[in-house]
């Protein structure tokens, strides 16, 4: 029988669109609370750098920053969105819920992962706006701009995935927002050129996959990188590629899902 019509495109439908209504439901905590922490991110700097550090390169610094904050806020919560879904579940007890219908292990990865990467990318949109008031933006090209959004969505939200699958209490889910999403961020080049880094760190960022989501949404916008946008494209999509697989094998194996 053909692949396509065993597909259960109505789960997957259901439980992506239960994922997206969960945050939707209180958005002023998953969408409205991001936007003002990132201008309040966007106010201090203005204010303690803004004269100090008036541009990186031939770029205004608070032009060069945007993006930067944008992608940040995009990667919390998108990785907040699928980590606290999963906790929540296992701590509830309605994990099986999740678990009985009839979705196969790259069914229950594709619909929960979107549903975080959706979050991701509508606060990042919502964050782009708002800065637009306050800094002209500049849109040199749009495509790097959707596809990192996207890419880096879906990233943080598989790793929310596996971290919420992999903790068995919410200070697990914390350790990793601690340990590694957060140093991750802001050590990626989100406030400063990497060209500014020793020799030493600089060769450390390029193996920092954050690195290349957010150089390569800011290039979306100034038009101007630390490295190869395409070479970014290539780290995002493997790097999306192998925690795809990574998830899909915990849901396959029922890795700390099933008694």
């Amino acid at each position: 029988m053909n692949s396509v019509t065993t597909y259960n495109w109505i789960g997957l439908w259901t439980l992506y669109m239960r994922e997206v209504r969960r945050f939707m439901k209180v958005y002023t905590q998953t969408m409205v609370a991001p936007v003002i922490t990132t201008l309040l991110f966007l106010a201090v700097f203005a204010l303690a750098l803004g004269r100090a550090v008036e541009s990186i390169g031939d770029v205004p610094f608070l032009v060069f920053l945007g993006p930067g904050l944008a992608m940040m806020a995009i990667a919390q919560n998108a990785f907040a969105n699928t980590s606290s879904s999963m906790m929540v579940a296992k701590v509830q007890g309605n994990i099986v819920d999740t678990l009985m219908p009839p979705l196969t292990a790259h069914e229950l990865t594709c619909a929960i992962a979107l549903g975080g990467a959706t979050r991701g990318v509508m606060v990042g949109f919502l964050v782009v706006l708002s800065i637009s008031f306050f800094v002209d933006l500049p849109v040199s090209h749009p495509f790097f701009i959707v596809f990192h959004a996207i890419a880096a969505s879906l990233m943080l939200s598989l790793l929310g995935l596996i971290g919420g699958i992999w903790a068995v209490k919410f200070d697990h889910i914390a350790a990793v927002t601690n340990f590694v999403v957060m140093p991750l961020s802001f050590l990626s080049g989100t406030f400063y050129s990497i060209h500014r880094l020793p020799e030493l760190a600089q060769s450390m960022a390029y193996f920092n996959p954050f690195f290349y989501m957010i150089d390569g949404f800011r290039y979306g916008f100034i038009g101007q990188s630390d490295t190869s946008p395409v070479l970014g494209i290539a780290v995002l999509v493997s790097v999306d590629a192998l925690l795809w697989l990574v998830c899909h094998r915990m849901f396959a194996s029922g890795y700390r899902l099933k008694a």
